[in-house]
């Protein structure tokens, strides 16, 4: 029979023993004294947003449900609401296709380039964020209307309106691509470029892949941002029913007519286009990241 030493007698059993093995003791009660905070985190989070955000866009969507399909159908394809409709989606989409090459550029600028005055710019980009939309309908209609200093008459032209709209939302594809940018590994330029590679290549394999996701992500924000501005068009438009009225703005005005019914139609119609945009982008973030 083996004889152990009185030390090794003496020596708790490490196998046995999770103390003395260095491990750390678990007790069966922890794992659900770690996850209360996470559920009461997780249920505080939706009781919030489903008080500021989901229940009241479900009101306004009960609201224009309230005579049924018909009526629905009837509030959306009046001539002066399908004309707003229609002329807030377009002004949209081409202030976020402008916007997505423009913001791109600002940004890539901002980020590889120096110049005399470049903290002055990067601080103004953010001024749309900090500027009451109102102020900048009013700045916009002093500097483009009718007694323009620069002699462009935007005022009350649909033009006009693109611009206001442009201004609002500068900041959006700025401030995504920029920071992407900001971490881009530029060694792996330089491989590229040490390999022969040319500055279009090295664009187009190495920097855009990684800039597209931020790309289209402040793009979607600046459209779903665009065909819900109010402020800083109800002044350059002139709110001309047929020609400059954006879809905000007629909401606004069916409400004042007490038509709230038709009001909410009109913007269950804007959400219902935000949401697809925001769908779509999720979707396409995924497959991005799918790929990489």
């Amino acid at each position: 029979m083996t004889q152990l030493s009185p030390a090794t007698a003496a020596r708790p059993d490490t196998a046995s023993d999770p103390a003395a093995s260095g491990s750390p003791i678990q007790f069966r009660g922890d794992a659900g004294k770690r996850r209360a905070p996470t559920v009461l985190g997780g249920g505080t989070a939706m009781i919030y947003l489903s008080l500021i955000v989901l229940i009241p866009l479900a009101a306004v969507v009960w609201r224009s449900a309230e005579k049924g399909p018909q009526g629905f159908l009837d509030a959306v394809t009046t001539p002066d609401a399908w004309a707003a409709l229609k002329l807030t989606i377009v002004a949209s989409v081409i202030v976020a296709l402008i916007n997505l090459a423009l913001g791109t550029l600002i940004a890539w600028v901002l980020v590889r380039d120096q110049f005399p005055g470049k903290s002055i710019v990067d601080m103004l980009i953010d001024l749309p964020f900090a500027l009451p939309t109102i102020v900048a309908g009013l700045v916009l209609l002093a500097l483009y209307g009718p007694d323009s200093p620069l002699g462009a008459d935007l005022a009350y032209k649909q033009v006009g309106v693109v611009v206001a709209l442009l201004f609002v939302t500068l900041p959006f594809v700025v401030r995504t691509v920029q920071p992407v940018l900001l971490e881009l590994d530029r060694d792996m330029e330089q491989a590229a470029a040490s390999l022969g590679a040319g500055s279009f290549v090295i664009f187009r394999r190495i920097i855009l892949p990684n800039l597209v996701p931020a790309m289209v992500s402040g793009t979607a924000l600046a459209f779903t941002r665009s065909i819900a501005e109010f402020g800083s068009t109800v002044l350059i438009s002139g709110n001309l029913p047929f020609k400059t009225q954006v879809a905000a703005v007629y909401i606004f005005g069916q409400i004042e007519s007490d038509n709230t019914t038709g009001a909410a139609a009109v913007a269950t119609v804007l959400l219902a286009v935000a949401l697809v945009v925001l769908v779509l982008l999720d979707l396409l973030q995924r497959w991005g990241a799918r790929r990489a």
